[in-house]
């Protein structure tokens, strides 16, 4: 045999097993919310999890920068420090970029009615939702229930030209710092930028609500707030007081009558899909963006606002952890999308399950060849939790054989 027969033996040998350019890197990713920025809580993920490179499904890390919530310098220093540590400790990780939830920074985007505070200007009524289809009717307080109930600022106008480009301008500093960060890890680290996400349960009138006549309650002791909540079955106004005014109208929508749950989700997925085409435009490629939309009741059309041509879907899961495709809305819109990729980007088992149960629903939730990460919120949840971290362990150690 000569010479360059070898040769030619070898390289179709190389071609058709791919021997000598093996991808070794994670196929998919279990992503902890809710780790502190500091050394030793990513030692602490790290010791716990021992998972590299070579796992098919690697243990990493989610987080949030709210880039309207603190001073430009801050967020770059929150999100710079985060990207130092995924490095180090060689921990993938989901960046997500938050406009929607905290905007506690830009007072100058929400504050129209007291002059006390920076910002003051009667035009941010433009800028926050209202419970009418005036801007008399705009909101100066809203509610949340993350565990337990809070008073928050008003929901925005996410059709508020002043405040997309706001949310351009805080994305506009970040997204640079991951393109360079990832542009510049060595090529068996760029497995660690698992992506970026937009959105956080992007909705109108859940994550903030509006109680009726929530704006007489400002000035009162939060004590004697209502506390019945929201009954997420109750649309479009969620058992509360409807807001979306602002939003639909500004969009060109209607302009009176009764607001209608399309118009919210048309909204909400415009809301997603410009978040998603600007990193598009800013170096990041589409199956590195995820978007997180709500989606609660059976048959509401939100569900499908998760679905843009920049972007892949993602949704929470939480009532169908055990297994994602029982959740026949999120998988319904899941049809209608020609991502690459979806996630379960927030994602949590609750109440006391096995080890078994814990392991199925990881199976279930990853078993789909289409599922790049599930998120599991939060890590105080379940570092306590010896049969969540077992489970994490055995399907780490495990292929999945996907669907």
């Amino acid at each position: 045999m000569t010479r360059l027969t070898i040769i030619i033996i070898t390289l179709a040998c190389l071609y058709i097993t791919g021997c000598g350019n093996k991808d070794e890197s994670p196929k998919k990713f279990i992503l902890i919310n809710g780790v502190s920025g500091t050394q030793e809580s990513f030692q602490e993920i790290k010791k716990t999890f021992e998972t590299d490179k070579k796992n098919d499904i690697a243990v990493g890390i989610g987080f949030i920068v709210s880039y309207l919530h603190y001073k430009p310098a801050e967020a770059e220093s929150k999100l710079i420090n985060y990207l130092s540590l995924s490095e180090q400790f060689e921990l993938p990780v989901i960046i997500q970029l938050d406009g929607e939830q905290w905007w506690e920074y830009r007072s100058d985007l929400w504050n129209w009615w007291d002059e006390n505070i920076p910002g003051y200007n009667q035009e941010n009524k433009k800028n926050v939702e209202w419970f009418n289809w005036s801007p008399d009717s705009a909101m100066k307080i809203g509610w949340r229930n993350w565990g337990r109930q809070l008073r928050v600022r008003p929901a925005p106008n996410l059709m508020s030209t002043v405040y997309r480009e706001s949310c351009h301008a805080g994305m506009g500093r970040l997204v640079p710092i991951i393109v360079n960060w990832w542009k510049n890890l060595p090529e068996e680290k760029k497995y660690l930028f698992v992506g970026v996400k937009v959105g956080w349960e992007s909705s109108i009138g859940v994550n903030t609500w509006y109680y009726p006549n929530g704006n007489a309650l400002l000035d009162k002791p939060e004590p004697n707030d209502p506390d019945y909540g929201i009954n997420m079955d109750f649309l479009p106004d969620r058992g509360v007081k409807t807001i979306g005014y602002a939003a639909v109208s500004t969009l060109g929508l209607a302009v009176s009558g009764q607001l209608q749950e399309e118009d919210i989700t048309k909204v909400v997925r415009i809301h997603l899909e410009d978040l998603s085409k600007f990193l598009v435009d800013n170096e990041i490629p589409r199956e590195k963006i995820f978007t997180h939309c709500g989606g609660w009741s059976q048959g509401e059309t939100l569900y499908s606002a998760a679905v843009n041509q920049y972007s892949c879907p993602g949704w929470s899961f939480y009532d169908h952890a055990a297994n994602p495709k029982n959740d026949v809305m999120a998988m319904k819109a899941l049809e209608s999308s020609d991502a690459p990729y979806w996630g379960a980007v927030e994602w949590l088992y609750v109440g006391e399950r096995s080890e078994a149960d814990w392991e199925n629903a990881l199976q279930n939730t990853l078993i789909d060849n289409r599922v790049r990460y599930m998120c599991i919120y939060n890590w105080n949840d379940i570092k306590n939790n010896q049969n969540a971290i077992s489970a994490i362990h055995m399907i780490t150690k495990n292929e999945i054989v996907s669907s």
